[in-house]
């Protein structure tokens, strides 16, 4: 598979990439193709969710907390906010819109998560992160250092072990990462960050769904039911179930223009491989 040597010509100071598939692709969730330097960390940004998102789940089926116990505005619960649909602003704790009315990304709703676990747990909501999902998965490299919608650091050897985790999860139950995985709240509409209004803006728990967006930050090659999340530190993830596989890129260029037509095209090349 040479479809991540484009990463090399990208204008980027540093960039790693990694392909797995899984076991109906006849990869057992290994590694079937990398580029760069896989040990070297980058900042995460958006794509701190997937993690943090993954420990909440646990959460949930530890009992800690329960997917619809009120979190956040009135009326709002744990699943509103892990789908982005409680109301919450971007970057604020202000109510935007009623709850499930509109599909409003929120940062915000994800510190007001961890606050909740840490609360419910006693342990500090980085600790929970890396007990829970880090060191089963034997994510050395990774950390949560700032808030838990976007301050998470790792390295591509270590979001190669999530991915290949979100390909046959060990974590959690087949019916929770089903449900994860599933558009939430159906029919919401919404903007994605750098890409637009959206309807719907498809969204799982956690999980940015696929859908029929476009554009979008994956391939045009990558099915509906692809999930996954990118970051405005140049990063992203994507898991495409249809094709049993799973791509991450990380970079150190904030997204931008720049990024748009060169993931679309590296996901492109990716799944064309996989075929």
């Amino acid at each position: 598979m040479h479809s991540l040597d484009v990463i090399d010509q990208w204008p980027v100071d540093n960039a790693a990439a990694v392909v797995l598939t899984g076991e109906h692709s006849g990869g057992g969730g290994r590694i079937s193709a990398s580029n760069g330097d896989q040990n070297r960390v980058f900042p995460l940004a958006s794509v701190t969710k997937l993690l943090c998102a993954y420990a909440i789940l646990i959460a949930v089926e530890e009992g800690a907390v329960e997917l619809d116990q009120p979190a956040g505005p009135e009326g709002s619960t744990v699943r509103h906010l892990l789908a982005h649909a409680s109301g919450l602003a971007f970057g604020e704790r202000t109510v935007q819109a009623p709850v499930a009315s509109k599909r409003i990304y929120s940062s915000a709703g994800f510190e007001v998560l961890a606050e909740l676990v840490e609360h419910e747990t006693s342990i500090p909501f980085a600790d929970y992160l890396a007990e829970a999902v880090f060191e089963p998965l034997k994510m050395t490299s990774a950390a949560l250092v700032g808030p838990a919608g976007h301050g998470a650091q790792a390295s591509a050897a270590d979001l190669a072990g999530f991915a290949a985790e979100l390909l046959a999860p060990t974590l959690i139950s087949p019916q929770t990462y089903k449900m994860a995985t599933s558009v939430q709240f159906p029919g919401l509409n919404g903007i994605l960050p750098g890409y637009g209004s959206k309807r719907p803006n498809d969204w799982g728990l956690g999980f940015e769904i696929r859908g029929q967006k476009n554009p979008h930050w994956t391939g045009l090659e990558n099915s509906a039911s692809t999930f996954g999340h990118f970051g405005q530190s140049g990063t992203f993830l994507w898991v495409d179930p249809d094709i049993d596989a799973a791509c991450v890129v990380l970079t150190d260029r904030a997204f931008g223009d720049w990024a748009k037509p060169l993931w679309t095209e590296l996901s492109d090349h990716v799944i064309t491989d996989i075929r």
